[in-house]
């Protein structure tokens, strides 16, 4: 108890210092776990977002940009693919499933992709998850200007069921491209914290065949999602579209290149890493320093200490503690600092790509850190802590003048 008297009266005597340094702990622990968990998360959130489809095939291009553009619907379509080569792979015995989508329209700024009803009624966007209407909707039928919205295009716009609007042509939007064509709003899916959320769902032909668009390509499509019987189907395609053919490209496997695409943007997690260790290093230092310069203020309190009877490793421990303390300040408020860093970058994660972060989902490194930040602030302490050790009880009880 006694101890603990000693840590808590020193604490309160130097209140700013302490402030001070906890919160330096505090922003280099809440960094840190942000960017460890923001990592984790989007990297599983992507890769699990793929296990939908094996492969896409699309026009001649980037893999990476076709799987962006037809799964996580980023970027543009590298172009068509005709309705002969479409046909083809949704007959080829190693297909299972064949999900053609066209897209180049946009609702204010969120995507509209035209595909087939069996984008919902035949395909687990996650596994053993199937694509549901909320209560009040239904699916669109292939054959009208109908729409289903995403729950976030829904939330954000307030479009309902039995809402009608008109698309803009382009993926930006543009007030003076507004098609003629009128759409009515049939569905609302429930959520799926996809990229699904983001866009609003319409027949294929009501791309392909929209006012203003191209007759001669009326009946080509942007992609074509593959689900395959086998993998080894997967490298048989790949050699066929790839290696030997010039106009389509296959992005397989799916989940191969989007880890790619994470491993090629790991430097920025790892500068991030950095910086938040070096304002841990820093934050340590701060200890060392704040306590180290509070020594001098000390030394004959810690004599009169010695003088009433109190051992030299209670005052070693009284010091040592007393650092601990302020990293455990600093480790708690580096929790808080986490959640809100967290948030806001979830927030941008979803509004951009549909995915969605679990602030509340459990990872060692939740309690490893704070760990750490203790740790650190208790090594911050030792050689201050061992100089109120060797403090002579003599020297620092004579009189001063």
């Amino acid at each position: 108890m006694m101890l603990l008297r000693l840590v808590y009266r020193s604490l309160r005597q130097h209140a700013l210092s302490t402030i001070v340094t906890a919160a330096s702990i505090a922003l280099a622990g809440g960094l840190l776990l942000t960017v460890w968990m923001v990592k984790e998360q989007t990297r599983r959130a992507f890769v699990e977002t793929t296990t939908a489809f094996d492969a896409v095939l699309g026009a001649r291009g980037s893999k990476l940009q076709l799987v962006l553009n037809a799964v996580f619907h980023l970027e543009a379509s590298p172009g068509n693919v005709a309705l002969a080569d479409y046909e083809a792979i949704r007959r080829h015995p190693a297909v299972k499933t064949a999900i053609p989508i066209a897209v180049g329209d946009n609702y204010r700024g969120w995507r509209i992709v035209g595909t087939v009803p069996e984008l919902f009624t035949g395909v687990e966007y996650a596994s053993g998850r199937r694509y549901t209407v909320a209560p009040g909707g239904r699916l669109f039928d292939a054959a009208k200007r109908e729409a289903v919205v995403g729950d976030m295009v829904a939330r954000q716009t307030g479009l309902t069921v039995g809402d009608t609007f008109k698309p803009f042509h382009g993926l930006a939007f543009d007030p003076k491209a507004e098609h003629a064509d009128v759409y009515t709003v049939v569905g609302v899916l429930a959520p799926t914290n996809t990229p699904a959320d983001r866009v609003v769902w319409i027949p294929l032909a009501g791309v392909q065949t929209m006012t203003g668009h191209d007759a001669r390509t009326a009946t080509d499509v942007s992609a074509v999602l593959l689900q395959l019987r086998a993998p080894s189907a997967g490298m048989m395609m790949d050699l066929l579209y790839n290696r030997q053919g010039n106009r389509l490209t296959l992005a397989f496997p799916v989940g191969a290149i989007v880890a790619d695409l994470f491993n090629k943007i790991s430097w920025v997690d790892r500068v991030l890493a950095l910086v938040a260790y070096l304002v841990a290093l820093v934050a340590g230092g701060s200890v060392l320093a704040s306590i180290h310069a509070s020594m001098e203020a000390r030394r004959r309190d810690i004599a009169i200490l010695r003088a009433l009877g109190a051992r030299r490793r209670t005052v070693f421990g009284a010091v040592l503690a007393e650092a601990a303390a302020i990293g455990l300040l600093g480790a708690v408020a580096s929790l808080v600092v986490y959640a809100g860093l967290f948030s806001v970058v979830a927030g941008v994660i979803r509004t951009q790509t549909g995915v969605v972060l679990n602030l509340a989902q459990w990872h060692p490194v939740l309690v490893l850190a704070p760990a750490g930040l203790i740790l650190l602030g208790a090594l911050g302490g030792l050689v201050p802590a061992w100089k109120a050790y060797r403090t002579p009880v003599a020297d620092n009880l004579s009189p001063v003048s």
